[in-house]
């Protein structure tokens, strides 16, 4: 591939408007590149990606957008050798005159492993190049309804099986000063080397007694882990320029169908801004 610089480098063209909105993009990270802050997801790659949308906005009273969607990414290791490509297609994705949203994505893509990749606990993906084409179906409620969120549906081949993708998301507008959300993710696969179910559930609940003085707690669960893991916040602006924090953090987890102490911990934090 001729010389390449240690330091990463690229450029993007980008356009921008309101019917047409497009933009290219590419990067390359050297093999040796160590970023002090931060992370890359990758190196020793070459990442191209581009992004096409059309946006309109019909005349009839039930359609208050439509907005057609066209993004291919493709990475490929320093020898030029594809490692992985993506195209993320949107033929539908309408914005009613309701508020509620209607998608409809098509992606085909690929990955090119080297080394045996586990997916799940006892389920390998052996070496080699696999394509497959992912599909989702994905509706939004208005946020104006008392219940509202997104439910969302990924289905098709996956590697050299097939993987269902279910997601739920859900927020109940309590009270004006309470509001709620319940979360769930499942995904269930199967593959050659096995199958798996993966089960994330969480829910929380905002307490916004005013606009200084906010609680929120978040409790999650997952069926890999086995832990429940609560965190709780207390977020307190006493001055416009001075605010206190304290959060609780516990976890508890699954041990032989006995619930165990996992961990607890407390932290206190205080910022003030001196102005002058």
């Amino acid at each position: 591939m001729g010389f390449l610089p240690a330091k990463p480098f690229g450029g993007k063209i980008d356009y921008p408007n309101d019917t047409w909105d497009a933009a290219l993009t590419y990067m390359y990270i050297g093999d040796g590149f160590d970023p002090s802050l931060g992370f890359v997801p990758r190196r020793g790659i070459h990442k191209a990606s581009a992004g096409v949308d059309l946006t309109l906005r019909p005349s009839w009273t039930w359609m208050r957008l439509m907005r057609f969607e066209l993004r291919p990414q493709f990475i490929a290791g320093q020898n030029g050798v594809w490692e992985s490509y993506r195209v993320f297609t949107a033929p539908i994705n309408w914005r009613f005159e309701s508020g509620e949203r209607l998608e409809w994505n098509v992606m085909p893509q690929g990955e090119r492993l080297v080394e045996p990749f586990e997916i799940a606990e006892g389920v390998v993906i052996q070496p080699g190049s696999y394509s497959w084409v992912r599909y989702r179906v994905e509706a939004d409620i208005a946020a104006k309804r008392p219940i509202t969120g997104r439910l969302s549906y990924w289905f098709g081949d996956f590697y050299d099986g097939s993987l269902d993708q279910f997601e739920v998301r859900l927020v109940l507008n309590i009270w004006r000063l309470v509001t709620g959300e319940f979360n769930a993710v499942r995904n269930v696969g199967r593959l050659r080397a096995g199958r798996f179910t993966q089960d994330v559930f969480g829910a929380r609940i905002n307490f916004n007694f005013s606009p200084d003085l906010n609680l929120s707690s978040f409790v999650q669960w997952d069926n890999e882990s086995r832990l429940i893991g609560a965190n709780t916040r207390l977020r307190w602006t006493f001055k416009p320029v001075g605010d206190l924090f304290v959060v609780y953090n516990h976890n508890i987890v699954d041990r032989l169908s006995r619930w165990q102490l996992e961990s607890n911990q407390l932290l206190i934090k205080a910022q003030y801004a001196l102005r002058y």
